[in-house]
């Protein structure tokens, strides 16, 4: 976070405030103290120089009226005499002026000798106007860098003529140089009190913006993570409840942290631990999460498709444009095959809202649905075969059962055979169904196995003699079997099954003059059982079919030889029924091997027994 300089604090704009106050306060009283102080002292030197004048004016009209006689002064000389004796410092220029001429016959200036100016002729016409309308308002000017107090008073005699006229100039310097001291004072007190207020304002500053600074540094630590520490409150002012509601933001933030992160935990737990996989992505269809499932799936880790379209990750693009048109799809189901494996997935997507139900992206759960799939084909193709296994003998037996209707009966020669061949296909179909009944009750776990300790070299011996007893003159068996014992837990019946079903495939399969061999030996604590024929055999990629229900190599000659394509599934249904495995391993033109395992009961409970 940036950090706040002292110049935009605000802890200066306090102490701006404070001293622009008391700067406003001080000029608003210090502008009407120096006006009214300025007033009053303009008033009194004002009344002091008008009553001295006015004292002076009467001496003059004194002498103005006064009658003389032959050793008497003349008026001039009396008149000077009086204004030489008005010693005022504050009076800068006096002149009498006599109204005949009208004539000045007395003056005086301090600055200057005046007295060449007696007896002149005056032509100010506020002089003439003072002999015609009487005494005049007096001025302020200012002259020669000084302020003057600028007047005339009429000298009258009692009748009220006038006489004479008493021209003045005081200076005004005094006040302003009293308004000039008066001034520095105040100017020396404004900043003395702003020198006061500023320190003042640091200190009041201080405790206002420390807690605010405390709560700064408290939000960069939440922000961090930490709620552990919290504000020092010291007062119950405001700030003091900006305190208070600070530390209870704080408890209310811990709170719904340690909330979100709970609900957090329980969702990437949720999420880890589903055995769907997860794709959440943001409104463009951007991948933003993934877990662990969904990464096994589509081969790829979150931080290699992180960022990527669902679309492109999907490989959807000859499929739909915009991954809007993934919220119109609901589900599908997505070919991620690859060279060296096949896989289905199903994908359902849904919609992620905000608060304002506007569309904030999708969430795509996405499970593997190559096992369904291939159930469900399988499933297709079992309905398809058991109805093509049943259709062809019902066809067949319809036809003959026709042909008797129509009279074949009474033929003596056709009768019978029509006869036999229905009474075979009858016998195939039961067949048929008694095996897919035995395969119905395997799958539903209602076949229960009567197992027994069987010593199998012996029990597989006898089930290679009767086979013997049957084969053709030009067919070889050859046994390599162990001369000691092996016992196994195992239902007879069932692995009698299981052994007629593959020894008679190896019969149906080799050729005239070919040889089948039998193998049994102990690996660890397994039995190992084979049958080998030397057939024509099968190619690499339908070996792993043989197992599966109505699968045929050679449907054609498998139907001749009556087999119902279900003996090798039940088969491997009972194999695994006794916790073995069964398998074929097969080349075209050489032949095939089946073999499958079988456990072998330990020394312990073979001796118990």
């Amino acid at each position: 976070m940036k950090k706040v300089g002292f110049f935009q604090s605000v802890r200066l704009k306090l102490i701006l405030v404070y001293i622009l106050l008391l700067l406003l306060g001080i000029q608003v009283i210090g502008a009407y103290f120096v006006e009214r102080l300025e007033n009053n002292l303009t008033d009194n030197f004002t009344n002091s120089i008008e009553g001295r004048l006015n004292s002076l004016t009467y001496s003059l009209q004194n002498a103005f009226e006064a009658e003389r006689g032959e050793g008497d002064p003349s008026l001039q000389a009396e008149v000077e005499g009086l204004i030489n004796e008005f010693n005022e410092s504050d009076i800068k220029k006096l002149q009498v002026i006599e109204k005949t001429g009208p004539n000045i016959i007395a003056s005086f200036d301090s600055g200057s000798d005046d007295r060449a100016n007696i007896g002149k002729k005056v032509t100010d016409a506020r002089i003439s106007k003072v002999f015609i309308l009487g005494e005049t308002d007096p001025r302020t000017v200012r002259q020669d860098g000084t302020n003057l107090y600028v007047g005339e008073k009429p000298i009258t005699t009692e009748a009220g003529e006038i006489k004479g006229v008493l021209h003045y100039q005081a200076r005004m310097d005094g006040i302003y140089e009293q308004m000039q001291a008066i001034n520095s004072i105040f100017a020396k007190g404004t900043l003395l009190a702003i020198t006061v207020t500023a320190l003042l304002g640091i200190l009041v500053a201080r405790t206002i913006t420390k807690p605010l600074t405390e709560m700064k540094k408290q939000a960069q630590i939440m922000a961090t993570g930490d709620f552990s520490q919290k504000v020092d409150v010291k007062g119950n002012d405001e700030i003091g409840q900006l305190g208070l509601t600070f530390n209870d933001l704080n408890d209310k933030l811990k709170l719904a942290q340690a909330t979100t992160e709970g609900e957090r935990r329980k969702l990437s737990s949720v999420l880890s631990n589903m055995s769907d996989g997860v794709i959440a992505t943001d409104r463009i269809g951007a991948i933003i999460l993934m877990n662990a499932p969904a990464s096994k799936l589509i081969g790829q880790t979150f931080e290699e498709v992180q960022g990527q379209s669902l679309i492109d990750v999907f490989d959807l693009g000859d499929q739909m444009d915009d991954i809007s048109e993934v919220e119109e799809a609901g589900s599908m189901i997505i070919d991620l095959s690859s060279e060296d494996k096949h896989l289905l997935v199903k994908a359902n997507f849904s919609v992620v809202e905000d608060e304002n139900e506007e569309m904030d992206g999708f969430i795509s759960v996405i499970s593997d649905v190559t096992e369904q799939e291939k159930v469900e084909q399988e499933r297709r193709e079992f309905v398809s075969n058991v109805s093509h296994e049943l259709r062809t003998p019902l066809t067949t037996m319809r036809s003959y059962i026709e042909a008797l209707n129509d009279g074949a009966w009474q033929d003596p020669d056709i009768a019978p055979r029509f006869l036999d061949v229905t009474q075979n296909e009858t016998d195939r179909m039961i067949r048929l169904v008694n095996d897919l009944l035995q395969l119905t009750k395997m799958d539903h776990k209602e076949t229960t196995l009567m197992r027994e300790r069987v010593e199998f070299v012996g029990f597989y011996n006898q089930i290679i003699d009767r086979f013997e007893m049957n084969k053709d003159e030009n067919m070889e068996f050859e046994r390599n079997l162990p001369k000691k014992n092996m016992y196994v837990w195992m239902d007879k019946d069932k692995l009698t099954q299981v052994l007629d079903n593959v020894i008679s495939n190896a019969v149906k399969y080799s050729p005239e003059g070919g040889t089948i061999r039998f193998d049994a030996y102990s690996t660890r604590k397994q039995l190992r059982v084979s049958v080998t024929d030397e057939g024509i055999g099968m190619p690499a990629d339908t070996v792993d079919k043989i197992f599966d229900r109505f699968y045929r190599v050679d449907k054609s000659r498998a139907r001749e030889m009556g087999g119902t394509g279900l003996g090798l599934a039940i088969a491997r249904e009972m194999i695994e029924a006794h916790h073995g495995k069964i398998w074929a391993e097969s080349k075209e033109g050489k032949g095939t091997s089946v073999h499958f395992t079988l456990p072998l009961m330990s020394q312990k409970r073979r001796g118990n027994s």
